[in-house]
């Protein structure tokens, strides 16, 4: 999730003793849930609508990369149109329009109309989940927060359990014989009644002094990362054509332009869409490096996982999504440990432990895979997941708040915007890389009898450059302060900075 503005409360918010301000708060969270869930959910199905759709690899790719680019691209858009036309008035868009979005998924009859509608859904999560902070700013005050980000916390531990459980169950039951398709479908229902109650409970309110958007920055920003995905995602079966290199060079040159105009922007309104000055602090611009690219690695890991269990080992979507269980719980129970008890007494430390601990989980991943081969059980696989868990859990609930601990206290708004945006672009670059480490490595029709030793070869290959990602992010790290500044809290119903189940939205 993502906050680039500062919130205000609105006079109009409902008093303390006032129940319709839990209302709101369950309807925001339903919303938050829906989103969460959604990104979770797909990647178990992904191997059924496959075979169901004819889909080609770069297909399925961009059923996830496009998705997580659409949602990157507008974040900060999203959040500023809260700002200016009214946050309630922005979440119900938002909301309506991933519950279209969803519909169309569902009916989709074709992979190129399955991707176009994930783009729209994308799209639409980010009109809706910038929204959700903001409106708990405005509904609540600051002494009951505390309450509220702890219950944020655990639908975030919540949906990262569900997601793939409920995508495995929703694959496997075959409701009225739709396949995978209810795991959009589902979200209808759950859609029309959040923009119902939504806009009965909910209360409006702005920024008091909302920046202008910035579309050419925003256009910017998509065209250079769309000119680099692209070409990975489809230069493997274009037999890398010249045009693909052209493009992933201009993608380079495009940033450069969006830097200049950014800085130009700055000097003529003084709301450009990326504050600049932040990458004079160390810690930020380090931070932001570790955000993209552990992005990258968890974009490779989930989906090529993904496959390997299903199409390379022939499991189940059911049997795939419970063996994803222990992976779940071990993130859920590090995050809390990791902010809790061990950051505030080892601090940077903690994050780079997790970095280690997970490299050393996925190595053992690697080893366990090659070992075991199409063999490979469920139980010989909690071991690396549990331990990849507890590195994954250790870093994601703390970064947020170490990248932030330097930054001055008039950005802190814009800074967490842009920390969750790039690490949704990492995320789909690393999606796009999937074609490369993954799909690379293995024939376009191998023979039935080569299918399963094919996605296992693959899956070794894309896990040994997880594991380098892995080292690259403990380098990074250094360059994060030693111990996270203690945050405090600004004007009247003012945060400067994201707390980590907050950023843990996205």
């Amino acid at each position: 999730m993502t906050s680039t503005h500062t919130p205000d409360v609105s006079p109009a918010a409902p008093a303390a003793g006032d129940r319709r301000r839990w209302y709101a708060l369950a309807i925001v969270m339903t919303a938050a849930f829906m989103d969460l869930v959604d990104v979770t959910i797909v990647n178990i199905a992904i191997p059924s609508i496959r075979q169901d759709e004819g889909a080609s690899f770069s297909q399925i790719q961009w059923i996830t990369a496009g998705y997580a680019l659409a949602f990157a691209a507008g974040l900060i858009t999203g959040g500023r149109l809260g700002d200016i036309h009214g946050r309630k008035r922005v979440f119900l868009v938002g909301v309506g329009g991933f519950t279209v979005a969803s519909a169309l998924c569902g009916l989709a009859v074709n992979p190129e109309m399955l991707v176009a509608s994930r783009i729209l859904q994308g799209a639409m999560a980010a009109l809706m989940v910038p929204q959700v902070l903001s409106i708990v700013h405005a509904t609540f005050p600051a002494h009951e927060r505390g309450k509220v980000f702890g219950l944020f916390g655990a639908i975030v531990g919540l949906g990262a359990v569900s997601g793939p459980l409920l995508g495995a169950l929703l694959t496997e039951w075959n409701l009225f014989g739709l396949a995978w398709r209810p795991i959009f479908l589902i979200n209808l229902p759950v859609g029309v009644a959040a923009l119902v109650l939504g806009g009965r409970y909910i209360t409006e309110s702005r920024a008091p002094r909302a920046l202008r958007l910035d579309l050419v920055g925003v256009a910017l920003v998509t065209l250079g990362l769309l000119m680099l995905v692209y070409p990975l995602t489809r230069g493997r079966e274009l037999g890398w054509p010249l045009w693909g290199h052209l493009s992933m060079a201009g993608a380079f040159v495009v940033l450069a332009v969006l830097v200049a105009y950014e800085r130009r922007k700055k000097l003529r309104d003084g709301s450009p869409l990326v504050e600049l000055e932040l990458f004079r602090v160390k810690s930020f611009a380090a931070g932001i490096a570790v955000q993209t690219v552990f992005g990258i690695a968890l974009g490779i890991f989930f989906l090529v996982w993904t496959l390997y269990m299903q199409d390379g080992l022939g499991w189940s979507p059911l049997r795939a999504g419970l063996t994803g269980v222990p992976f779940s719980v071990a993130v859920s129970v590090a995050a809390g440990v990791s902010v809790q008890k061990l950051v505030p007494r080892f601090g940077r430390k903690v994050l780079q432990a997790g970095a280690l601990v997970m490299a050393a989980g996925v190595l053992l991943y690697l080893w366990e895979a090659g070992h075991y081969k199409l063999g490979i059980t469920s139980w010989q696989m909690a071991l690396p997941l549990v331990v990849m868990g507890v590195g994954m859990g250790l870093i994601v609930a703390p970064l947020t708040d170490a990248v932030l601990s330097q930054v001055p206290r008039e950005h802190a708004g814009s800074a967490s915007g842009l920390i969750n945006t790039v690490q949704q672009m990492g995320n789909a670059l690393g999606l796009g890389l999937v074609s490369v480490v993954f799909f690379g490595t293995m024939s376009d029709h191998p023979a039935p009898s080569g299918v399963g030793p094919a996605y296992a070869d693959a899956f070794q290959n894309a896990l040994g450059w997880v594991a380098a990602v892995m080292a690259v992010i403990f380098l990074l790290m250094f360059a994060l302060p030693k111990r996270p500044a203690q945050h405090v809290e600004g004007a009247a119903g003012e945060e400067p900075a994201q707390r980590p189940t907050e950023a843990a939205l996205v």
